[in-house]
């Protein structure tokens, strides 16, 4: 049987004939950069997130970088973040010429522990003239950015009492968690002063390429925000600041708009095809070897399912010549990286994130499996246990 990690072809196959039409009608309007259908992405976007503004970019890349540079955050300044993510994270902050600063993550969730943020605001920085200074460095910490890695909330709450009490700007990655929620409800780019959206194709809304948003309830921010995307032009041609070009193309608007119609029942099918996997794996009675994810009250939209195994290379070698398609996100954490060797870390300075990195491997999870797929996965892995 055939398990592949993603097919999206399976999704695409009943919306090609809306998706056409809405395409068709994008190029009878040659309006393909901006316009109309951008700026009706933004406003469901940003109703669905809970937000007041949406600002369409080309990527969730530019979406980090572009929330970075809106908040004026540059050389001397330091960014604290998880070693334990997709390059994106740190390398737009390392791009402004800013420091990614890293905080381990909770081995449960993967996400960005809160005590390993206070422990090291508490025993590595100072506060001088109102300013959270790292001592070691000299650079001012300026901002928070959590990752809600696959799919699932950081602990907001207690991540944003550390930010209010020293002062510091939140940036929510939340590339992977369109429509997560925290147990009181909130959603994922609804809580910090940015949130950060990514539609890449293998995302849970995905578009046709490279797609993102920002999302914000701060007029000031949003206004920033849109003029920072086109060069810093306002109005056209008349340039007060720098920006880029981030702008979102037409024909990605309208393929998600037609998209975003079906994510609630989409999301209601990964959470259960995790629930079939959480009870099968249960009752396979191989819990000493692979740990299942675990899941923070709140709404778990399962960008990913990712498990914790022993002898994870293996595994994955062995899924893959029984025709399932794996990944691993991520091998070689943040910290490890030759670009970032300049920081000075170690592996053994971030340990729960270099374990992550040498045990993880996600499943297929996408909401088109059939149960006969979902269970030769759970029955494949098993199998290989008990060689």
């Amino acid at each position: 049987m055939q398990v592949p990690l993603l097919d999206l072809r399976a999704q695409y196959a009943p919306l090609k004939s809306a998706i056409e039409t809405a395409i068709g009608t994008l190029c009878d309007s040659q309006q393909f950069v901006l316009g109309p259908s951008v700026a009706e992405l933004e406003r469901q976007i940003a109703k669905y997130s809970h937000t007041d503004f949406g600002i369409g970019v080309s990527s969730g890349t530019d979406a980090l970088l572009l929330a970075l540079m809106a908040l004026d955050i540059g050389p001397g300044d330091e960014v604290i973040t998880s070693p334990y993510t997709f390059f994106a994270t740190a390398g737009t902050i390392a791009r402004l010429n800013a420091r990614p600063v890293f905080c381990d993550i909770d081995p449960a969730t993967f996400n960005l522990s809160p005590e390993r943020v206070a422990e090291f605001i508490e025993s590595r920085c100072e506060t001088r003239a109102g300013k959270l200074i790292h001592r070691k460095t000299g650079g001012r910490v300026r901002a928070l950015m959590p990752v809600h890695l696959y799919g699932q909330m950081s602990d907001m709450d207690v991540l944003l009492a550390i930010a209010r009490k020293h002062g510091l700007a939140v940036i929510e990655d939340a590339a992977q968690a369109i429509g997560a929620e925290t147990a009181g409800g909130r959603r994922a780019g609804s809580l910090g002063d940015i949130g950060c959206l990514s539609f890449f194709p293998t995302k849970n809304l995905g578009a046709f390429g490279d797609a993102g948003m920002c999302v914000t309830s701060n007029p000031d921010l949003d206004g920033k925000l849109r003029i920072k995307r086109v060069h810093g032009g306002e109005p056209k041609y008349y340039h007060s600041v720098i920006g880029g070009n981030f702008r979102l193309d037409a024909i990605q608007a309208v393929v998600l708009i037609e998209k975003l119609r079906h994510l609630d029942a989409w999301t209601m099918g990964r959470q259960a095809n995790a629930a079939f996997y959480d009870e099968r794996f249960a009752a396979a009675g191989i819990a000493e070897h692979v740990q299942t994810p675990a899941a923070r009250p709140g709404r778990h939209i399962y960008n990913q399912y990712v498990i914790r195994c022993a002898r994870r290379d293996e595994l994955r070698q062995y899924l893959g010549t029984q025709g399932i398609g794996t990944e691993i996100y991520y091998p070689v954490a943040l910290h490890s990286q030759q670009c970032f060797a300049y920081l000075g870390h170690t592996p053994e300075d971030y340990p729960e994130s270099t374990r992550a990195a040498a045990e993880t491997l996600a499943l297929p999870i996408y909401p088109e499996l059939s149960e006969a797929q979902r269970a030769w996965v759970v029955d494949r892995v098993a199998a290989f246990y008990r060689q």
